[in-house]
């Protein structure tokens, strides 16, 4: 088996207080983390995750898919059956025409790589319903390629295409052939497919931290490692692990965030340590910081929390750089932050300190009789026909809608869509129409206002959230959605008496 040596953080330099102020920064800082790995000097310092995620959940990685895409392409021109420098229009004619824009044609596998193709931004957004590799070719260009520096998920997408073209199976079979076999990657990892059947090559890698954390590694190690049959192997490219993780692209003028501006290689971030990131929306991050000899591996859920993935990146690097003084008593240290990080969970949502309406934590109706029952809900574009809510201090409280709709009302459980959630507490479940996982807890802002999170868990990373306010004999909800493609339904306001 491909493991990595554990031992504890004192004995490579690190302290493990150090490690603890890291969970307690991102605890006070409310960032709802689903994992954290750290390795330093080759070795495994720390592991775990916040329940319910355990260390066998596949997770959504995003746009880590794009890193291990560049791989699958270098990997090819390896073999001979690509070049990076020809134009991708060689290998798609079935898309190209006398009406191909000559932007289009001059782009090359190099200039989707790193990010400077002639689009501004993802092409297959434009009309999702339509072939998305055939939106790269089809839609406008808005500058010469192979100079500004624009996020396009379409380069990475088309390039994966490509990959299951010239293979013929599907691009993480394919890679796992060729290198993430040998580094006992999770065999039941796989990626989401578009609409038309092509994996999503920006963005559809389901895989564990623990593979993210390999892939990071074979990387870090410039594609050349002692594999889990103890032989050494080049499983990538010299040259390409050196590229793709420099600095070649500019990404400063579209930066959101400080973590973001420091350049670009092939499908790769670089970081503000000097190193590489491997980068996946809403807190998917693989760092490598080589002065330190150190890889990081987070997951969890930043969408919707504006400078989220900086939060994590200040809480790591202000305390694992340069301020991880060993004590003598290392080991009561490491118990200490194993003693700490074994209550790791998704927590309940709260409210900000020091907020402006005095919260003692409690308060909450004195009963919820008045409040448990069915609403009848006003038109709404969202098709509920009633809301029952049902409120319960000592076990799993639940939310029921109806639909108008018989038919769709029929396809789910008791012809309604429960969600259970906990109050100060977390329950679990699963949308039925997604047959998506999640976790879910409530607080009271006010006597009359609940406010409850639903964390997704599986292929849908994300949130939905929902506040009722309680009138004096009717209900209003807001409900909001932060999660990429789905739960539309559930974005909007309902009323109810």
């Amino acid at each position: 088996m491909f493991t990595f040596e554990k031992t504890l953080p004192e004995n490579v330099g690190m302290s493990s207080k150090a490690i603890k102020n890291v969970l307690e920064r991102l605890d006070q800082k409310d960032v709802p983390m689903h994992s954290l790995l750290i390795m330093k000097d080759d070795k495994l310092i720390f592991e775990k995750y916040y329940a319910p995620y355990t260390a066998d959940t596949l997770h959504r990685l995003f746009s880590v898919s794009k890193s291990i895409t560049a791989m699958a392409i270098a990997l090819l021109q390896e073999e001979g059956k690509l070049s990076f420098d020809a134009s991708i229009t060689d290998y798609f004619p079935e898309y190209t025409d006398e009406n191909t824009h000559p932007w289009i044609r001059q782009t090359t596998i190099r200039n989707m790589l790193q990010m400077r193709t002639c689009h501004a931004s993802t092409t297959y957004k434009v009309d999702m319903k339509s072939d998305w590799v055939e939106s790269f070719f089809k839609v406008a260009p808005t500058h010469k390629p192979g100079t500004i520096f624009h996020y396009d998920t379409s380069a990475a997408h088309t390039l994966c295409a490509l990959t299951e073209k010239l293979t013929g199976m599907p691009m993480l079979d394919y890679l796992k052939e060729k290198a993430f076999n040998y580094l006992d990657f999770s065999a039941d990892s796989y990626m989401v497919k578009d609409p038309f059947g092509v994996s999503m090559g920006g963005s559809g890698l389901m895989a564990t931290p623990m593979d993210l954390l390999k892939i990071l590694y074979l990387l870090h190690k410039g594609g050349t490692v002692v594999c889990s049959d103890g032989v050494t192997r080049s499983l990538l490219p010299k040259e390409f692990a050196q590229e793709a993780t420099a600095n070649i692209s500019d990404s400063l003028p579209t930066a959101p965030i400080p973590s973001e501006a420091q350049g670009y290689g092939m499908q790769i971030w670089q970081n503000e340590k000097g190193g590489f990131v491997l980068y996946g929306m809403g807190g998917q991050l693989g760092i490598s910081l080589p002065k330190e000899n150190m890889l990081i591996v987070t997951t969890a859920d930043t969408q919707g929390m504006a400078g989220g993935n900086q939060v994590i990146y200040d809480a790591l690097y202000e305390n694992l750089l340069g301020s991880s003084a060993v004590t003598d008593d290392g080991k009561r240290a490491y118990e200490d932050l194993l003693s700490y990080a074994e209550s790791l969970r998704i927590a309940p949502p709260r409210l900000p300190e020091n907020y402006g309406y005095t919260h003692t934590g409690e308060d909450a109706p004195a009963g919820y009789g008045d409040l448990n029952r069915v609403y009848k809900l006003a038109e709404n574009p969202q098709g509920f026909d009633t809301l029952e809510v049902s409120l319960n201090s000592d076990g799993p409280s639940f939310l029921t809608f109806t639909y108008k709709d018989k038919k769709k009302a029929s396809s789910l459980p008791e012809n309604a869509l429960k969600l259970y959630f906990g109050i100060n507490d977390m329950a679990d479940g699963t949308f039925p129409i997604y047959d998506c996982k999640y976790t879910a807890g409530a607080l009271w802002f006010r006597r009359n206002v609940l406010y409850i999170r639903f964390h997704l868990i599986g292929e849908s990373v994300g949130s939905v959230r929902f506040e009722l306010y309680f009138g004096n004999d009717d209900l209003t909800v807001f409900m909001k959605k932060v999660e990429e493609t789905y739960f539309k339904e559930f974005d909007g306001h309902l009323y109810g008496c």
